[in-house]
C-alpha cells in the first residue's frame, strides 16, 4: 500500500514539473484575423465590410459551407460573388478570409463522374478521390511553349473532317441558333474519341437538368464516361456558380494535359456564361457597356480560351482543344457576343435554321463555316481526297442560288449542280453515328471520281452507306497507311475505288 502512494506521488511530481517546464518555455505567438460582416444581399451578391486586407478573386467563406469571391474590392468595402445556396445568410452575419484563391480539385479519379465547379460529386457514387487543387484562374501557355496545330482531331463527322477540319489544340466555335444541333454535334465528337487515348470534359452552363441528363445518359449508352468528365451548373444555380464553371473545366483538362493527354473541353455554352457576367456585374453596379454587357466581357472569354493550346514536346506534349458553343438570335452574327468570340477563335461551324428546316443534317452551312487551320489538320491521305471539295461545294451552292430563279443552265452548270447534290447527301450524317477516317476516305474518294454520279437521288442514302461499309472493310494495312503520316499511293488508290464501285455494283437496282 506504502509502495502504491509513492508510485502515485512520483508520478503527481513529474507531471507537475512537465507543467511547470511547459509553462515556462511557452511564447504566445500574436496573429491578426480579418473578420468582416455582411451589409447588403441581393441576388448572388453579398456586399462586405470589414476585411481591409483582402485581396481581388480572394475566396473569403460565410460559414456553413458557403464561399464567395472577392470581385470589387473598394475602400469601404468589397462585393462578394456567392458561390452556394444564401438564403440562409443575412446582415450581420460575419465572414472570414481563406487567403487563398478558388480552386478546384483534380486527378485521375474525375474521368467517369459528375461534378460541380467546386468539385462536388453529383452522380451518388460517393467521394472523388483527387491528388491535388488547381487554381481555376490560371495565366495561359507562353507562346514560346505552344506547338503548331497539325494533328487532327477527328470528329466522326464527314462535312466536318472533310470541309472544316479541326486540330488537336485548336478552339473552334460552334454557334448557331436555338435547336439546330450545336450540342449534338459536340456530343459526337466524345463518341468518335473512344479509343483515340483523348479525354474530353463536357461542361455544362447554366443548362436545364433534363438537357444534362439526357447528355449524359448518352454518353453512358455508349460507353464514353469512362474518358469523360461532366462539370455541370444548372439553371437555377446561383450565377456565381455558373460564372466559375468554364474556368474550374478548364483548369481540370490543364492538369491532365500537363501529363502529356490530349484533352477535348466543350462549353455548352458561352451564351448562359456571359449572361450571367452580365448579371453579377450590374448587381455589382459595374457600368454596363454594348447590350448592356460590361466592357471586360471580351477578357473573360480571352483569357478563358488562350489557354486551350498544343504544348511543344518538351513541355509534355499534351494538347486541349476547345468546342465553345454560343447561341445566337435570329442568325444575328454580328451581334456583341458571337462577333467577340468569332474574333477569339481559330474559326467557327455556324449551323443554319433553313438547312435544318430541309432536312440536311448536321446543318452547317458550309460557306460561313471556317477553319484557320484548315488542311494542316488533316492526315497527307484525307487532304488529298478532300483537297477540292469545299470549293466543288461552294460553286454547287452559287449555282444552286442562280438556278432558283428559273434561268436557263448549259450541260456544265446541270453537271456541277447535280454533282452537288450528290455532295450534301453524302455529307448528311445521322446523331450518334460517327464514321471512322476510312469509311469517310472511302466516301470522298467516290464522290471525287463521280462513282455517284450515275445514282439517283432517291437511292443517295442506300448507296453511300454501301460505300461506307466497304470503308470499313478496308485491310488493316490498307487502314494503317490512311492513319497514318504516309501520302495516298496510286495502288491504294485505286484499290479504294476498285472497292467503292464494286459496292455500288451490288446496290439493288443499281444503272448497269
Amino acid at each position: 500500500m506504502n509502495a502504491s502512494a509513492e508510485d502515485l506521488r512520483s508520478t503527481f511530481i513529474r507531471a507537475f514539473a512537465d507543467l511547470k517546464q511547459g509553462r515556462e518555455t511557452f511564447v504566445p505567438q500574436l496573429g491578426t484575423q480579418e473578420m468582416g460582416r455582411i451589409t447588403r444581399l441581393s441576388t448572388g451578391i453579398a456586399q462586405v465590410s470589414g476585411l481591409p486586407g483582402v485581396g481581388a478573386d480572394e475566396l473569403v467563406s460565410f460559414g456553413d459551407g458557403v464561399f464567395g469571391i472577392a470581385f470589387n474590392v473598394d475602400e469601404d468595402e468589397i462585393g462578394v460573388v456567392l458561390l452556394g445556396e444564401y438564403r440562409h445568410l443575412q446582415a450581420g452575419n460575419a465572414v472570414e478570409r481563406t487567403g487563398r484563391v478558388m480552386d478546384v480539385c483534380v486527378g485521375t479519379g474525375l474521368p467517369g463522374r459528375v461534378i460541380d465547379p467546386l468539385g462536388r460529386p453529383l452522380d451518388g457514387l460517393g467521394a472523388i478521390a483527387t491528388e491535388a487543387r488547381l487554381p481555376i484562374e490560371r495565366p495561359a501557355p507562353p507562346i514560346m511553349d505552344r506547338a503548331p496545330v497539325t494533328v487532327p482531331l477527328q470528329t466522326g463527322l464527314k462535312v466536318i473532317d472533310a470541309l472544316i477540319p479541326v486540330g488537336r489544340g485548336q478552339r473552334e466555335l460552334i454557334l448557331g441558333d436555338r435547336q439546330t444541333g450545336k450540342t449534338a454535334i459536340a456530343i459526337d465528337t466524345i463518341l468518335n474519341q473512344r479509343g483515340k487515348d483523348v479525354l474530353c470534359i463536357y461542361c455544362a452552363i447554366g443548362q436545364r437538368a433534363s438537357a444534362v441528363a439526357k447528355v449524359v445518359a448518352t454518353l453512358q449508352a455508349h460507353d464514353a464516361m469512362d474518358y469523360c468528365v461532366v462539370v455541370l451548373t444548372e439553371g437555377n444555380d446561383p450565377p456565381g456558380l455558373t460564372y466559375i464553371a468554364p474556368y474550374a473545366a478548364t483548369s481540370i483538362a490543364e492538369y491532365f494535359m500537363a501529363q502529356g493527354r490530349d484533352l477535348l473541353i466543350v462549353y455548352d455554352d458561352l451564351t448562359h456564361h456571359a449572361r450571367a457576367y452580365r448579371e453579377l456585374s450590374l448587381l455589382l453596379r459595374r457600368p454596363p457597356g454594348r447590350e448592356a454587357f460590361p466592357g471586360d466581357i471580351f477578357y473573360i472569354h480571352s483569357r478563358l480560351l488562350e489557354r486551350a493550346t498544343r504544348l511543344r514536346p518538351e513541355c509534355g506534349g499534351g494538347s486541349l482543344t476547345a468546342f465553345p458553343i454560343i447561341e445566337t438570335e435570329a442568325q444575328n452574327l454580328s451581334a456583341y457576343i458571337p462577333t467577340n468570340l468569332i474574333s477569339i477563335t481559330d474559326g467557327q461551324i455556324y449551323l443554319s435554321p433553313s438547312l435544318f428546316e430541309l432536312g440536311v443534317l448536321p446543318a452547317i452551312d458550309v460557306g460561313q463555316s471556317v477553319s484557320r487551320v484548315g488542311g494542316k489538320a488533316q492526315q497527307p491521305a484525307y487532304r488529298a481526297v478532300a483537297g477540292d471539295l469545299k470549293l466543288a461545294y461552294a460553286q454547287f451552292e452559287e449555282l444552286e442560288t442562280f438556278a432558283r430563279f428559273g434561268a436557263r443552265l448549259d450541260e456544265h452548270s446541270r453537271a456541277v449542280i447535280e454533282h452537288g447534290q450528290r455532295i450534301r447527301a453524302c455529307l448528311k450524317q445521322a446523331e450518334g453515328a460517327p464514321v471512322s477516317m476510312p469509311a469517310q476516305i472511302t466516301v470522298l474518294l467516290a464522290l471525287i471520281e463521280g462513282l455517284f454520279d450515275p445514282i439517283p437521288m432517291e437511292r443517295m442514302a442506300d448507296a453511300e452507306q454501301a460505300v461506307r461499309e466497304a470503308g470499313t472493310a478496308l485491310p488493316d494495312a490498307l487502314q494503317q497507311r490512311l492513319d497514318g503520316a504516309e501520302r495516298l499511293r496510286d495502288q491504294d488508290r485505286t484499290a479504294i475505288i476498285a472497292l467503292a464501285q464494286a459496292a455500288l455494283d451490288n446496290l439493288p437496282g443499281a444503272p448497269s
